[in-house]
């Protein structure tokens, strides 16, 4: 009989939308603020490879022991795994000694509708 014990998934919290549609009204500076730190955490290579392995992961989450060969370090990838959970793209949970990480669904659908507006604008 194994001793692992299995925990629960928590529930992801309900998160506000970032900011409106490009095309709705103009941001004001908070919104701004908020849309540019995620587009910022997107905007190296090394964090949207790890976000991409994160959201293709079967089952919508992923253990850091299963993304971390992106070519660089442990170290390196445990700091840009923080700044995507910084930017609110990702939400973790530790589970023995593994950290487990889920892409925050509400935040990538309000990135979504903040470009896609602008898209049908265009």
């Amino acid at each position: 009989m194994s001793n692992v014990k299995v925990l629960p998934l928590l529930e992801p919290e309900a998160v506000v939308p970032c900011c409106p549609p490009l095309n709705e009204r103009p941001m004001s500076a908070d919104e701004a603020e908020v849309a540019a730190k995620m587009f910022k955490a997107l905007g190296d290579p090394v964090r949207l490879r790890l976000f991409s392995a994160v959201a293709s992961h079967e089952g919508g989450e992923a253990c850091v022991c299963d993304i971390s060969d992106v070519g660089v370090s442990q170290p390196t990838v445990s700091h840009h795994l923080k700044k995507l959970k910084e930017a609110g793209l990702l939400s973790s949970e530790r589970r023995g000694t593994w950290v487990y990480y889920r892409v925050e669904p509400s935040v990538i659908a309000a990135m979504g509708a903040l470009l896609a507006g602008a898209a049908k604008a265009a």
